[in-house]
């Protein structure tokens, strides 16, 4: 059969041969749509720049001082972000990233403000760090989608959090913030002194059309603010271990300082082959990027249809940025978590929505950074669940 595009060319019987979380998880019936693991195959010339490592047997400690340059200059023609590439560090992956970052600017017991539902890590991380979660849950709007809080925000801050972790492009709700957005909350972190840390783990997965705004853009000197970022996403390569952070230029010189002060073995999580992959996809890989845009803009209308022929009691609004879906299921006749429902009926996984806290209760996210046939299973899956109330 013809292939029309190359990213509907993924069989199920290839990725079952694929021994990476999301196809050892569950058992073989199972259809695995829940963790942010594109299904694709890697981008061309990042695949031969790994060949050529195997190829010299180059597996040894990672040497990445060509991230900042080559993030530097993805930012610039991408981004439209014009960043200096002293002020960019190598890390094993933005969830350390922000652990560092957490170090750098508070204290043991300070308040860090995150905007629920959020990635479940971000709770993780500040409590393992000993830090206090602070909640300002994203404001639900029906005609405009999800919104911060800003005078949630405001409150908080004026109680005396120190830092407000960021998620931007938003996971799971999947809004890109805007620049006005990004603007008021630098403002505040400016009148109260807040910290700011941003991940932008999903700014290249910005949709066709849709603008990403770095927050360090919008902040220049008005905050002390980090933000984090990675090619794990955009390229699906999360498993090599390698991200960046950005320091803004305030922090710089002190960001330098606490890299250096690590011991040498936490710098060694770098992964080598993850620098080696970054760089190729930060360097060589915008095309591959460009068309898998397009490519995710199209499943974004493509599930909208699916779900409103077959499970129209799932509201969804298509995202911002990302290919993950936030599903709204609280209108759906079931007991209990929807995700449960839909695993046990549908033998579909998806991700338990109440996992990014409280507020998403009656949500499940699904991933859709796959072909469009596997798209359509797993909403027929879904709809099969469904015949059992």
């Amino acid at each position: 059969m013809k292939i029309s595009n190359p990213f509907d060319g993924i069989t199920l019987g290839a990725l079952r041969e694929r021994s990476s979380e999301k196809w050892r998880v569950y058992p073989a019936d199972v259809l695995p749509a829940f963790v942010a693991e594109m299904d694709f195959e890697t981008a061309p010339p990042i695949r031969s720049a790994l060949q050529r490592a195997i190829d010299r047997s180059d597996f040894g400690y990672a040497a990445p001082k060509e991230i900042g340059p080559a993030f530097a200059g993805f930012a610039s023609s991408f981004l439209q972000w014009d960043v200096d590439p002293q002020t960019v560090f190598a890390v094993p992956d933005v969830m350390s990233g922000v652990s560092q970052a957490l170090h750098l600017l508070t204290q043991p017991g300070d308040g860090v403000v995150i905007n629920p539902p959020v990635y479940p890590p971000f709770f993780e991380v500040i409590a393992y760090e000993e830090r206090r979660i602070v909640d300002v849950p994203l404001v639900e709007n029906t005609a405009s989608g999800w919104l911060i809080d800003l005078d949630g925000l405001e409150r908080a801050f004026a109680s005396g959090a120190k830092a407000y972790l960021l998620c931007n492009p938003h996971n799971p709700v999947g809004r890109a913030w805007s620049e006005p957005e990004l603007r008021a909350i630098a403002q505040l972190a400016q009148r109260y002194n807040v910290a700011v840390i941003s991940d932008e783990i999903h700014a290249p997965l910005t949709m066709p059309g849709v603008p990403f705004v770095p927050f360090l853009q919008v902040a220049r000197d008005a905050c002390d603010a980090i933000a984090l970022s990675s090619a794990s996403k955009g390229w699906n390569i999360a498993g090599l271990k390698c991200g960046v952070l950005i320091a803004g230029t305030s922090l710089a010189d002190k960001m330098r300082e606490r890299l250096r002060a690590l011991p040498t073995e936490i710098e060694s999580r770098i992964g080598h082959l993850g620098v080696i992959a970054t760089i190729a996809a930060f360097r060589e890989c915008v095309p591959w990027l460009q068309e898998l845009r397009t490519y995710l803009d199209g499943n974004r209308a493509v599930l909208r249809q699916l779900l409103a022929k077959h499970v129209p009691g799932v509201r969804y609004r298509p995202q911002d940025a990302t290919f993950l879906a936030w599903l709204d299921c609280r209108d759906l006749d079931v007991t209990g978590e929807p995700s449960a429902h839909f695993l046990k009926y549908g033998r579909i996984a998806l991700y338990r929505g109440a996992s990014f806290g409280a507020q998403g209760s009656g949500f499940v996210r699904l991933n859709l950074g796959t072909s469009r046939p596997i798209l359509a299973e797993i909403v027929q899956r879904m709809e099969a669940a469904l015949l059992h109330r």
